[in-house]
């Protein structure tokens, strides 16, 4: 069994607890020498210290020999991290080679499981996770980006991060570390909560430069209903606007802001409205019969599902909103300098690490919990669909 060390909160394993199953040498010194990291924003070991050493083929029970001989005696030491520290693919040690990959545990389907390289050694991934963790908490490497905000800094931290990473991997880093030096960066392109009196300060222009010239519309207060008294929001709907199309969102233009009882009204169309739908502003329209609302009171910025006739928590504010819409915009403009390659074969590490960037700036979608629906949580992974 792992044991952990309370001073350098790192799990390591003995000579003994490696037998037979890791042969290489490099391997054996680093767990029983500089160990695992107990606490990291990427990677938990949390399956090594409560399981020690076990592999594929024993995790899966596979009682019917149905793993393919590559998987079977591969290593479970672990998983990647998802919004809210929930475990997503499985992190795996070969223990005659010392690479890492990773794995989705399907224990009805053992025959579907296949390997994604993630690291070429442990050293290696410790060190990028560290780095990765840096970013995060604008400390180490990192710690000079503190207080700096907006494209620039974006720019230099994405390029700082990418340089630890191919240097590390003589070059070519798997593609879970290339989208997350091109991704995770983004969320230092706004400054947090101070002269907007919102979650955010965004960048003058920010949006007119990712949309385009034109395609961003902003309010004057003729165009608010009278229960719009959130006076940060009408500041922000008037000074920064909102862009008109934004791929889900598209935002009510052609006639003046309603809420969500008058717009109802004006269709004619039969709804069961939500208790206080007359303080609630309809700002536009989502894809699949939803409203985006903002609570004319607070700023808090809703979803309104018409086929479920329930109200669910979209965006802390109009802010996080602006920021999500242009999050979604620049992967996609990311996604198609790279030559799509942030979409190809691994369209689920860039949903997590979307929603893990929307996570850092804007909470909203992981204080919901897992029982209440999120509309970005949910876009953001359906593939099908196509959002990123």
């Amino acid at each position: 069994m792992s044991t952990t060390d309370a001073v350098s909160a790192v799990i390591t394993l003995t000579e003994s607890e490696l037998d037979p199953w890791v042969t290489h040498t490099s391997t054996r010194h680093w767990l029983t020498g500089p160990g695992l990291p107990c606490d990291s924003g990427v990677l938990s070991f949390a399956e090594l210290r409560r399981e020690g050493l076990r592999t594929v083929a024993d995790s899966t029970g596979d009682p019917d020999d149905r793993l393919s001989a590559e998987l079977r005696e591969q290593l479970v030491i672990g998983g990647l991290l998802g919004p809210g520290g929930l475990e997503a693919e499985s992190v795996l040690l070969d223990g005659a080679t010392g690479e890492i990959s990773t794995t989705y545990v399907l224990y009805d389907r053992p025959d579907l499981m296949d390997r994604r390289p993630l690291a070429p050694s442990l050293r290696t991934l410790v060190r990028f996770a560290e780095a990765t963790d840096e970013l995060a908490g604008l400390r180490g490497q990192f710690a000079s980006y503190a207080g700096r905000y907006g494209p620039k800094a974006v720019a230099e931290a994405s390029q700082h991060l990418l340089a630890v990473f191919r240097d590390g991997a003589d070059g070519e880093p798997a593609p879970f570390w290339k989208m997350a030096a091109l991704i995770r960066p983004l969320s230092l392109v706004a400054g947090r909560g101070g002269a907007s009196g919102l979650s955010l300060d965004l960048p003058h222009r920010l949006l007119d430069q990712e949309f385009g010239p034109g395609k961003v519309a902003r309010f004057e207060d003729v165009d608010f209903p009278a229960t719009l008294t959130h006076e940060p929001t009408r500041r922000f709907l008037r000074e920064v606007g909102l862009p008109e199309d934004a791929n889900v969102f598209s935002l009510d233009t052609d006639v003046p802001l309603a809420t969500l009882a008058e717009y109802y009204a004006d269709t004619g169309a039969p709804a069961d409205l939500p208790a206080g739908a007359h303080r609630l502003l309809r700002l536009g329209h989502l894809v699949e019969d939803n409203s985006l609302v903002v609570d004319g009171a607070t700023g808090a910025v809703l979803n309104w599902s018409e086929p479920e006739a329930t109200l669910y928590p979209l965006n802390t504010d109009v802010s996080t909103l602006a920021f999500t819409l242009w999050l979604l915009h620049r992967e996609r403009a990311i996604d198609a300098q790279s030559s799509h390659e942030l979409t190809t074969d691994t369209y689920d590490q860039l949903a997590m690490t979307m929603l893990q960037v929307l996570s850092t700036v804007d909470p909203t979608g992981v204080t919901a919990g897992g029982t209440v629906r999120h509309y970005w949580t949910d876009a953001f992974q359906d593939e099908a669909g196509g959002v990123l």
